[in-house]
């Protein structure tokens, strides 16, 4: 089977980081084509714009937290969106749209073909 990759560009200046990380990560995984077929990564390389320029609504800042555990004793780990915004806000959506993929072992290859510039 041969796979042909699109390149598509998305701007993200006004749009919510999560209605965001649901379409590109269609576009990753191809079922955006009418050629999908799930045992096949023919998805498209897709580079995001203007990322520091997404909408986040209400008091998410504040309150959306992300959690890491290192699997040993006391190795939870929270960091507000607030902090992780202020650092990098193009790492909000890459890790939007990393949870949004299917947990196997496709994923790591499809994000690597998501670019995300501020």
């Amino acid at each position: 089977m041969n796979i042909t990759r699109d390149n598509q560009t998305v701007d993200a200046a006004g749009q919510a980081p999560g209605r965001l990380a649901t379409r590109i990560a269609m576009m990753l995984m191809g079922k955006d084509k009418a050629s999908y077929v799930p045992h096949v990564d023919a998805g498209a390389k897709v580079e995001v714009v203007n990322a520091g320029k997404m909408a986040v609504k209400g008091t998410k800042m504040d309150t959306k937290v992300y959690y890491a555990h290192t699997s040993h004793p006391r190795g939870l780990s929270a960091k507000k969106l607030s902090e992780v915004w202020a650092k990098d806000p193009a790492d909000v959506l890459r890790r939007a749209v990393s949870r949004m993929l299917p947990k196997n072992s496709f994923r790591t290859e499809r994000l690597k073909r998501l670019s995300v510039k501020n």
